[in-house]
């Protein structure tokens, strides 16, 4: 393969062909199902799908096959099937996977910019879903088509592209058996939705946590009451909310209780943790905007490491019965509900945690309170396999090609629940989680963004490793 071929046309590519579409995909609101109950009657979802079918069929892949799946009821996805190139000696399936789904805008975003406004400034792409995980069917498509335009070779590539993964891929375990026998025998899994710690190498998730999350609603009241006549008398839900939170999280630590939610760590991976300390101080663990005077919950970046990718963490993303403070009246409330969010170990058994959860809290309630518990998701995390020695040659020849520094191991505190179905499915698949997702990136957040360049080199990372497993007979 022509290796100086492969980068000109792929930056040429970019430059040309992807950008003008990718903006016009960050202008389609297409906000993840669990974010909009009427999205089947918005019709973003499936428009997003349409765009992007629409750009892969021009294109020209020779035979390819663009279809746009839905299922009664479940948000759609795109399934574009590529045949080998004549010459590839591999015989099993590249899945390459991304979304198009989105988050919410969540919060305002800076002067200029908005979430469905695409914006380049410098080597940046703003707008909702640009680096997660709209660019991702796009340069999966790009590499293959310029290992072809360089002379190399590919297996037999799907390119998966779903609309449910920011609401935990609800869809996906019965689109895997509505295409089962159109996937074939996948022999490689290229997933483009993750990143790391800097723009400078490639970056390789060794696992992903799983998350249960829970709204929980405590009520103690019929109606509001007068603080001053039901104070001392009835206790607050609020308070409930706070013992019952008692439960499952030390408030001094940040310990989770929850035994179904705690596994033993690894050796490999707190080598992995320490490792990363040492080699990449600078980004093992992120840059986060904290305040002055701020502290994190450890000075031992290593432990910081291991809390964020193989411990279990509650975060309180929401609340509900919390009137504004500019308007709160005396009133003794009648209920509270919290949003839990619980980020589980990649190897903790996401329905044994959740069943447990839900017993803990309404089990023995304060006071003989009412406590709901549910709107639950529920998502499995994913330990990588080691690499076979093909694909472990293959990543050093892209850190030395496209980089010119070694590629990197990590995990990653999020989850990508396509990647544990995947491996349950196929066991002897090998995976490469990647993507162009920076530690500043604003990934759900304001102001997100692509970094352009690393975006384009990762796209050229992927055509070598494709070039590579079809050489190696699909048993890289």
């Amino acid at each position: 393969m022509d290796h100086q071929k492969l980068r000109e046309s792929i930056s040429e590519a970019w430059a040309t062909d992807v950008l003008p579409s990718l903006t016009g995909l960050i202008e389609i609101p297409a906000v993840s199902s669990a974010y909009d109950a009427a999205w089947e009657e918005h019709g973003h979802l499936l428009a997003a799908v349409e765009h992007v079918r629409g750009w892969v069929a021009s294109r020209g892949l020779p035979d390819a096959r663009c279809d746009v799946v839905q299922l009664d009821g479940r948000a759609p996805l795109l399934f574009v099937d590529v045949p080998a190139t004549p010459g590839a000696a591999a015989t099993g399936t590249v899945l390459l996977y991304g979304h198009l789904d989105k988050q919410p805008p969540l919060g305002d975003w800076s002067e200029g910019l908005g979430p469905w406004q695409a914006v380049i400034r410098d080597d940046r792409l703003y707008g909702r879903g640009a680096a997660d995980d709209g660019y991702s069917g796009y340069a999966a498509t790009t590499a293959l088509e310029a290992v072809r335009g360089a002379g190399g070779e590919h297996a037999r590539a799907v390119l998966l592209l779903e609309t449910g993964e920011e609401s935990g891929s609800p869809d996906l375990p019965a689109y895997l058996e509505h295409l089962a026998d159109r996937l074939g025998e996948v022999s490689l899994v290229v997933c483009l939705d993750a990143g790391g710690g800097d723009y400078e190498r490639l970056w390789l998730t060794s696992s992903l946590r799983g998350a249960v999350q829970a709204t929980v609603t405590v009520r103690v009241l019929e109606t509001g009451i007068h603080s001053g006549l039901g104070s001392g008398i009835v206790p607050s839900s609020f308070r409930v909310m706070r013992r019952l939170l008692d439960r499952v999280e030390d408030s001094e630590t940040g310990e989770v209780k929850v035994a179904e939610m705690v596994v033993p760590i690894p050796e490999e991976r707190r080598a992995e943790a320490a490792a990363l300390v040492a080699l990449h101080p600078e980004v093992a663990v992120p840059r986060l905007p904290l305040l002055p005077e701020m502290r994190r919950v450890s000075d031992d970046d290593v432990e910081l490491v291991l809390n964020n990718t193989w411990r279990p963490t509650l975060s309180v993303t929401g609340a509900g019965g919390l009137p504004d403070p500019a308007v709160a009246g005396a009133v003794l409330r009648p209920w509270t509900s919290f949003r839990l969010s619980f980020r589980l170990p990649p190897s903790a058994d996401a329905e044994a945690a959740r069943a447990a959860l839900e017993k803990i809290l309404t089990t023995d309630v304060p006071y003989g309170a009412q406590v709901e518990v549910g709107d639950f998701m529920v998502l499995n995390g994913w330990h990588a396999p080691a690499p076979a020695p093909g694909l472990a040659s293959a990543l050093r020849q892209v850190g030395d090609r496209v980089f010119g520094k070694p590629c990197q191991n990590m995990g990653i505190g999020g989850g990508i629940p396509f990647m544990e179905m995947l491996g349950r499915r196929y066991p002897r698949a090998q995976f490469v989680v990647t993507g162009a997702l920076g530690a500043d990136s604003n990934v759900h957040v304001p102001d997100e963004w692509l970094h352009i360049p690393f975006a384009v080199q990762v796209t050229e990372a992927v055509a070598h490793l494709l070039d590579a497993h079809a050489h190696a007979g699909g048993h890289a």
